[in-house]
């Protein structure tokens, strides 16, 4: 049996539950657009455009890819959730989705994979001369586990001296939403002190050297207590939390928190840095 087919299998053998579904919805929905000036800002600095091959690790619904095809550039995304996967398939092929061919824009320029750089292996697309991981680290312990290997994994895809973004929340005292990500390491009994990115370590230990940083404004901002409560825990930073108590008690204390940050006509507005590196591959 070829490996490609025993990967599909055991992607296929993990169905996504309802659970899932709901808050790969509310990402979509609510949080992840909440990044979007970061993402502008590394393709800014990056020029990203027609000649731009670029491979998203943990890709989420696809929206930072979204941005880049209608940049020109040709995007690949992986990501380990069925779900969300599912959603940026809707976003970025919709006429596949429908099993129509694709358009032929898109034709050829965007695939999405269910799994990690090594699934997505494939000698007829162009080599990767931009590798993103978009999803901020530095909240929650191991939440870059697995980030150096998917990078060692992409870099025989690559092209020499391409281009490898990292990104993770900014300083604590420059993030309003910390004081709301605290509820979750204090009910998982967890780390009292926000973790740093180490992004400058992750790039040292899959081989690459640094080209640069930055810093971006990423506000947070939502309707209301609800949609905030909503979108927070669709990141998947207060899981622990919720398994250390029950999900009633959570949204009740990340509600409670977000009470300083609700402004008269009833949104939630939280300012915040987060900070991305540049490195090389070799």
């Amino acid at each position: 049996m070829s490996s490609t087919l025993v990967r599909n299998q055991r992607h296929a053998a993990t169905a996504p539950s309802a659970e899932a579904i709901s808050r790969a919805r509310d990402w979509t929905e609510i949080q992840e657009r909440m990044l979007v000036p970061l993402y502008e800002a590394v393709y800014k600095r990056l020029d990203v455009g027609s000649g731009t091959q670029l491979l998203g690790i943990g890709c989420g619904s696809g929206l930072a890819l979204l941005m880049a095809a209608g940049r020109g550039a040709g995007v690949t995304g992986v990501d380990r959730h069925a779900e969300r996967i599912a959603l940026a398939r809707e976003r970025l092929l919709p006429d596949e989705t429908q099993h129509r061919t694709p358009a032929g824009a898109r034709k050829g320029r965007t695939r999405l994979v269910l799994g990690g750089p090594a699934d997505a292996a494939d000698s007829t697309v162009p080599r990767y001369n931009l590798l993103t991981a978009f999803e901020p680290i530095g909240c929650v312990a191991g939440d870059a586990d697995g980030l150096p290997t998917a990078i060692e994994d992409a870099l025989p895809f690559t092209e020499r001296g391409s281009a490898v973004v990292l990104t993770g929340w900014g300083p604590p005292e420059r993030c309003a939403t910390s004081a709301v990500l605290r509820v979750a390491t204090r009910l998982a009994d967890g780390p009292r002190q926000p973790l740093r990115d180490d992004l400058e370590e992750i790039a040292a230990q899959s081989g690459l050297r640094l080209d640069g940083s930055g810093r971006v404004a990423c506000p947070f901002g939502y309707a209301d207590v609800r949609s905030a409560v909503r979108g927070l825990l669709s990141t998947g930073l207060f899981d622990g939390a919720i398994q250390a108590t029950d999900r009633s008690q959570v949204e009740k204390e990340v509600a409670e928190a977000l009470h300083s940050h609700l402004r008269r006509d009833g949104t939630v507005w939280m300012p915040n840095i987060f900070r991305y590196v540049v490195a090389r591959t070799p």
